[in-house]
């Protein structure tokens, strides 16, 4: 490990809803059933892979997963485990995993696409499973990234990113519309490989998200990193 070098962690987590807090309005929470992430350096050197199914979501919370929007991939994580490919763990366990990556690289910053969404998720379940003993999955310190905030101040910008989203119709709806920003969009238009499908499981996810960040340090313009 080059102590020179700033290490980071990219995140990415798959939920499913089944934390009422409101039943009159049918407000859930989303509960991480996946959690995946890499350290990596800022060129995309991948120093660790991490793959974990979450035992107390997944297994303990059977009827909620069944109704989870991707829950038809649940066979798989089931294959992905027997094949040793993802480690089913309790919460705690992937917890102090992801504690020892930090330590061991040193890692000030921890990123996710969209991460103000992965943030209250993993504080969602760390809350539920300890019943509120620990209230904040991160550890005190650690600084939040948003590769969406850099992705549009550095990709959306772009004019050739613009066309790419008209052409292809990945454009919001909205009165006024704009590029959209997806991980899959811009992975398609980073790579461009246009028949990418995103798989939305932790560390697959994770994979493109990395890219995305890399992309965005390689254009050496300013733009918002932090999530607050």
């Amino acid at each position: 490990m080059d102590k020179r070098k700033n290490y980071y962690v990219v995140i990415d987590t798959e939920t499913c809803n089944g934390l009422i807090v409101d039943e009159k309005l049918d407000l859930t929470q989303s509960l991480v059933y996946d959690i995946g992430w890499q350290v990596i350096d800022k060129q995309g050197n991948v120093y660790e892979k991490r793959s974990f199914a979450i035992f107390e979501i997944f297994c303990e919370m059977a009827d909620v997963m069944s109704s989870a929007y991707y829950a038809n991939k649940i066979p798989n994580y089931w294959d992905d485990i027997k094949a040793r490919k993802r480690t089913l763990v309790r919460l705690s366990t992937a917890r102090n995993k992801l504690i020892d990556d930090l330590n061991k690289y040193n890692v000030k910053v921890v990123m996710a696409h969209n991460a103000g969404f992965d943030l209250r998720a993993l504080n969602n379940t760390e809350r539920y499973v300890t019943k509120s003993k620990y209230r904040y999955f991160f550890p005190y310190g650690i600084e939040i990234w948003d590769t969406l905030k850099m992705a549009n101040d550095v990709i959306l910008t772009q004019r050739n990113y613009k066309r790419f989203c008209e052409e292809n119709g990945y454009m919001t709806k909205h009165k006024t519309p704009r590029p959209r920003a997806t991980a899959e969009i811009l992975y398609r238009y980073i790579s461009a490989n246009y028949n990418f499908v995103e798989e939305h499981q932790g560390l697959a996810d994770v994979e493109i998200e990395s890219i995305i960040f890399v992309y965005c340090m390689r254009q050496h313009k300013k733009m918002r990193k932090s999530l607050f």
